[in-house]
């Protein structure tokens, strides 16, 4: 039997494609793919940069039911609503047997370096499954954001009472917000460029202040940033993927900060940072990589509804439609794009 499913042949090479339903192994899970949200990395990953490999089936962020079960398999049914890990550990390079599994030497994932959930089934290991029951489907794709949000926090380890300043708020950084206010914050200031993305983190209240920046003239605002806190801030989270604000951010983090660099970038961009600054104010720079391992307590934030995740997807698309769901997600029009998979 076929199914339909995107793919990315090369760089700048993508289409809708008709391919094998996947064949499980005894330790896997099929899943029929309900809904698949889009991010980021996958526009990296659509140009060649990232972890591409060649072809690929994108699409890391995916939500459905079991269909079928792995002889092996326990703890699950067909029929259960489920979201998955997408992270494939090899448990035995270096880093690995170090306690280190995100640095694994042999990291895949599914979406980006092997078949993902841009499809209408997708094979998974039964470990990595996670059943869902009070999310709907659309909030669902967003556990592998919160999963990453919450690598986040875990890297940041945050003092009671910091006071923090996100830079951009799209999904993930909207969630990071939230976990920085119910995990010790004092304060969280959200700086974004005007649009539905800031409109979205006034409504779910994701900081104590939101400043919207003026797409074409911001030097004011942050301007007024600065003369506001004049001692900058213990944490400053960069989630924009510009090199450009990375390299300002630094210029906002207090003395014996943080800054932590959270957005994606292209592999080829620089920054330059004074490292006298940073020996002499003590500043830590630091980095947030996707996550393992952090899927239990996405869910369990989101089944409880803690942290707020209501009206941040805001575009959905059939799967024939994936370029179109592509182009509005970089047009800066949309929030969170997804794909919804019949």
């Amino acid at each position: 039997m076929s199914m339909e499913a995107v793919c990315y042949n090369g760089p700048n090479d993508l289409q809708i494609i008709k391919t094998q339903i996947p064949q499980i192994n005894d330790d896997q899970v099929l899943i029929k793919v309900s809904c698949c949200g889009i991010c980021g990395t996958d526009h990296h990953l659509a140009v060649g940069e990232f972890l591409a490999k060649y072809p690929l089936i994108p699409g890391h962020e995916f939500v459905g039911k079991i269909v079928q079960l792995g002889r092996s398999v326990t703890g699950l049914s067909v029929g259960d609503r489920c979201v998955a890990d997408n992270t494939i550990l090899c448990d035995q390079c270096f880093y690995c047997r170090r306690g280190q599994p995100l640095l694994c030497e042999n990291f895949e994932s599914l979406g980006a370096t092997t078949a993902g959930g841009f499809a209408e089934y997708v094979a998974v290991q039964g470990k990595k499954v996670y059943k869902i029951f009070n999310l709907t489907d659309e909030e669902a794709t967003l556990v592998e954001p919160t999963s990453c949000a919450i690598h986040g926090m875990d890297k940041l380890g945050p003092a009671v009472g910091v006071e923090a300043l996100i830079l951009g708020c799209g999904p993930t950084g909207l969630i990071l917000a939230q976990l920085l206010k119910l995990n010790g914050a004092s304060r969280v200031v959200i700086a974004s460029n005007k649009g539905i993305k800031t409109q979205i983190a006034q409504q779910l209240k994701a900081g104590d202040d939101v400043i919207e920046l003026d797409r074409t003239n911001p030097a004011p605002q942050w301007a007024k940033l600065k003369q506001n806190n004049p001692y900058g801030f213990d944490v400053v989270v960069e989630a924009t993927g510009s090199a450009q604000v990375a390299e300002d951010a630094i210029n906002y983090v207090r003395r014996g900060g943080t800054l932590m660099i959270y957005g994606v970038y292209p592999e080829s961009a620089k920054v330059t940072y004074s490292p006298f600054k940073i020996f002499s104010d003590e500043i830590k720079v630091i980095g947030s990589f996707a996550q393992t391992h952090c899927f239990p307590r996405a869910v369990a934030y989101l089944e409880s509804g803690i942290i707020r995740v209501n009206g941040i997807v805001t575009d959905s698309f059939p799967i024939k439609d994936f370029k179109k769901a592509l182009d509005q997600m970089n047009s800066r029009q949309s929030c969170k794009v997804i794909l919804k998979i019949e």
